[in-house]
């Protein structure tokens, strides 16, 4: 059927690039998911006033985070390509994209997880402090827990944006639908391949953003 409404699309083709953008993702998605946290939890625990509270650590955290945060995403690629070589022992593929769209994102998703630390209610943090609850046991049992809706919403919106960087990564041979749009679609004049590329681009991210605000209706008891 699609084969005669779009005759000079691979579907074959198509759906590779559809698996390598989702594998891109979804393995991004993860690894952003666990650096940010982290250095979102370190941002918020070392800033002045609060538990661990370093301003010179904080300082060049925060420096650091703004720093990989700010540069746009295809340069950063670019910059990032020798230490992609030496990693994966190539520039070329969907697991050499990886190490771009994690250094890209984290920072990114950092600071969306201090904003959301920022807005757990004092109290409930001071109450466990009179409790003697140590730092790690706030942490994992108030910050967090407390702070998961905008946390989750945070990672949704991260993850959209990594689709987006996938297609870019593509331009510069990590494959997926960006690579297909660019190369099957764009350098051969294939119009078809472009708005098939899109097409699916824009169904994942949907999904992404279905599963998010689901995952937020059921979390968020306010």
């Amino acid at each position: 059927m699609l084969e005669q409404f779009l005759p000079n699309v691979n579907w074959e083709k198509v759906w590779e690039a559809t698996y390598e953008t989702t594998y891109m993702t979804g393995v991004s998605v993860v690894a952003t998911l666990l650096i940010g946290i982290i250095l979102g939890l370190l941002l918020f625990l070392t800033s002045k006033g609060n538990i661990w509270g370093n301003t010179v650590f904080n300082t060049i955290l925060s420096g650091i985070v703004n720093i990989f945060r700010s540069i746009p995403f295809i340069i950063l690629v670019i910059l990032l390509l020798p230490m992609t070589k030496v990693i994966v022992g190539s520039i070329l593929g969907a697991n050499a994209a990886l190490p771009a769209l994690i250094i890209g994102a984290a920072p990114f998703y950092a600071r969306m997880v201090e904003l959301a630390l920022r807005e757990v209610d004092k109290g409930v943090i001071e109450a466990a402090k009179s409790m003697g609850a140590k730092t790690s046991t706030i942490m994992w049992k108030v910050l967090l827990p407390e702070s998961l809706p905008a946390l989750v919403s945070g990672i949704t919106v991260t993850a959209i944006a990594l689709v987006g960087y996938t297609a870019m990564a593509g331009v510069v041979g990590a494959g997926g639908l960006g690579d297909l749009a660019y190369r099957e679609g764009f350098q051969r004049n294939n119009f078809e391949v472009t708005i098939v590329a899109t097409i699916f681009i824009l169904i994942i991210v949907f999904i992404i953003q279905f599963i998010g605000d689901i995952l937020v209706k059921a979390i968020d008891k306010r």
